[in-house]
């Protein structure tokens, strides 16, 4: 496994936002939590909330990005957008992305690391 801070192509970017936006829907789900308390604490969600909305920008901008720069097609495209909404959904698209060939270097190392199938004898 590389270093998980190289950024140094579409792909490893993408998946390192991808990530960072699921880690801040554990902390936005947090901070909700915290304000439904019986003496609510507010500052989560401020903090997490605006956390989170930062990196969901990042997460569209290196979606557009990835498409642009990887060729991935309209279908692709508006289901890797389509993942930033609902929680965790960024990396199912993630590894959907990587085990579809999506994400270039990613996905051939993935190939690589997987056996190839028996070839049935009859």
């Amino acid at each position: 496994m590389g270093n998980a801070f190289d950024l140094s192509t579409p792909a490893k970017r993408f998946r390192f936002i991808a990530v960072l936006e699921a880690i801040s829907w554990v902390f936005l789900i947090i901070g909700m939590v915290f304000k439904r308390l019986p003496e609510p604490v507010l500052w989560p969600v401020k903090v997490f909330g605006m956390t989170h909305g930062i990196i969901f920008v990042l997460f569209v901008i290196a979606t557009v990005m990835a498409a642009r720069e990887l060729g991935w097609n309209a279908k692709t495209t508006v289901l890797g957008l389509l993942s930033s909404i609902p929680p965790f959904f960024t990396l199912l698209f993630e590894i959907w992305a990587v085990r579809a060939g999506k994400l270039a270097e990613l996905s051939a190392a993935n190939s690589a690391d997987t056996p190839a199938p028996a070839s049935a004898t009859s």
